[in-house]
């Protein structure tokens, strides 16, 4: 029969394993994050952010293996060949787990059959103009774009982008007639937007909001259900006349097929854990992003339901392209 004292300690040990789950299942070898992007991008930022504070709490290391190119694929499929691999693990974005099934052919829909982790960040999109156009309103910039032979056009970082697909959502719903240019990412797209050679653009918050302020740009509209912290006086797309417009980036973290479900949930409870810290959420804050902490059944419907959203958009759209 077990002592007092041993009884004790076996229940401040049990208890301990329920309320930092992470500590569980601990292994001796290193995880692999895959990132679907190169060093120094948005997507491998976060990675990087979140990796030393998930390391600690997972009393493992963290390898980030940055396999860049296709849009995130070469990363999603070295993910599905991983089946079983509980050391390995991915920081993904909605263009590799809920848009390029649309875009390309693949072997395999990455929103239903990897294992979902859980979110990390959301951020909407933000249209801009160069601050010399003579667009000064959302408003404004719809008029320009209903006009039958407009020369009002919209950038983003490439076909499929989310940029590229928050336009062609508004010109949906809007009735618009300007054109997308795609661009081979969004440095230079950025460049022709500030050198007066592109109309507008709908871009990322970490790529436009210094350029905002520093009034080089000029925000016309946020893409999100509401208004960018960063920019409060700027509308929504939603609040403009179509309210149930919303187009969010987002990241989120998945694992290989047949990921064994307590290794799914330890990754979970330590992810949401680092989307607490405030020094984390400062850095994210920067970059304008919002940490998105939740389940993996969360993240695994919120994943189909874009890649249902986003596959109706590319299809309306008749958007057939390679990834960038």
């Amino acid at each position: 029969m077990m002592n007092p004292r041993n009884r004790r300690h076996w229940l401040w040990g049990a208890c301990l394993a329920i309320l930092t789950p992470w500590a569980m299942a601990q292994s001796d070898a290193p995880l692999r994050l895959l990132v679907g992007f190169a060093p120094g991008g948005g997507v491998d930022s976060v990675a990087r952010l979140m990796v030393p504070k998930l390391s600690a709490l997972l009393k493992q290391n963290i390898i980030v293996d940055n396999r860049a190119g296709a849009g995130g694929n070469i990363a999603t499929e070295a993910l599905y060949k991983a089946a079983g691999d509980d050391n390995t693990f991915m920081l993904g974005t909605i263009g590799s787990l809920a848009v390029n099934q649309h875009l390309i052919t693949m072997s395999f829909n990455p929103s239903t059959e990897l294992e979902m982790i859980g979110m990390a960040v959301t951020f909407s999109n933000i249209l801009v103009v160069p601050a010399s156009s003579p667009i000064n309103s959302f408003a404004e910039y719809l008029r320009m774009a209903k006009e039958p032979n407009t020369a009002l056009a919209f950038g983003s970082s490439g076909i499929g982008s989310a940029g590229h697909l928050a336009g062609e959502m508004l010109k949906s719903v809007a009735k618009l007639n300007y054109q997308h240019v795609p661009y081979r990412g969004g440095a230079p797209a950025m460049a022709d937007l500030l050198a007066g050679v592109l109309p507008s653009i709908f871009s990322t918050p970490s790529d436009a909001l210094t350029y905002v302020q520093a009034k080089k740009l000029r925000a016309l509209a946020t893409t999100g259900a509401t208004r960018h912290e960063s920019l409060p006086d700027v509308p929504t797309v939603a609040e403009s006349g179509f309210a149930d417009f919303e187009a969010l980036n987002w990241y989120a973290f998945a694992a290989p097929p047949k990921a064994k479900p307590e290794q799914v949930k330890r990754l979970n409870a330590a992810i949401n854990e680092v989307l607490k810290d405030p020094a984390i959420l400062a850095q994210l804050n920067k970059m304008g992003m919002k940490a998105a902490p939740g389940t993996p059944e969360q993240l695994a419907q919120y994943a189909r339901r874009e890649s249902d959203k986003w596959g109706g958009v590319i299809r309306q759209a008749n958007i057939r392209a390679s990834v960038r």
